[in-house]
């Protein structure tokens, strides 16, 4: 076998494997349920049920580390009252004009009650039901391209003669270690919904 024949095979390989890592390490996870109700490309309309969350501010310390992720991380860990491990869900949230981040509970954890966090820079806090206008993207997390697709989303919403009602919220499926095309990522807007 020549040396580019086995460079060619070696990387399909590779690139079998992200691919299936990808979806297995997703698929592993609940996801916070939703219903589409419209789409069109990569937008969709989705009605979501009420969510519970925990919260952390997004801070940075000197290293670049995320200490809000950390400390979610921690408190999913069993850093809670009731010394609980909590499954890890999908997505990550990132919201409030980007200054915090939430893990979304699992459904059994929210049907029998959150443990309290002993963090006290962690809240539980519930995201009423609602529609929301959603577009859906891959890569890796940055402001640029975050405000790129939030801005065709709006602009989306405007075509389809929607309101916005809120902030946007942008939701992270993937692990870090997954290869940024294979991200599922979105950026969500809460609409009025027509009654």
């Amino acid at each position: 076998m020549n040396s580019s024949l086995f460079v060619s095979l070696l990387l399909v390989g590779v690139c079998v494997l992200a691919l299936v890592g990808c979806k297995t390490s997703r698929s592993g996870y609940e996801s916070a349920p939703y219903s589409v109700v419209q789409s069109e490309g990569g937008f969709e309309i989705r009605d979501y049920p009420e969510l519970t969350v925990v919260e952390a501010p997004m801070t940075e310390r000197e290293t670049g580390e995320n200490v809000g992720f950390r400390k979610l991380f921690g408190y999913i860990t069993g850093k809670n009252e009731a010394k609980k491990k909590i499954a890890m869900t999908t997505p990550v949230l990132i919201s409030g004009g980007m200054s915090t981040m939430s893990f979304v509970m699992p459904s059994d954890i929210s049907s029998k009650g959150v443990p309290i966090p002993l963090d006290t820079t962690l809240s539980i806090k519930k995201i009423p039901a609602g529609r929301f206008a959603v577009v859906r993207f891959s890569g890796g997390r940055s402001d640029a391209m975050e405000s790129e697709k939030l801005a065709l989303l709006k602009s989306w919403i405007v075509s389809k003669g929607l309101v916005v009602e809120g902030e946007p919220v942008c939701g992270y499926f993937d692990p870090p270690w997954t290869l940024p095309l294979l991200r599922r990522n979105e950026v969500m807007l809460r609409v009025e919904t027509k009654r």
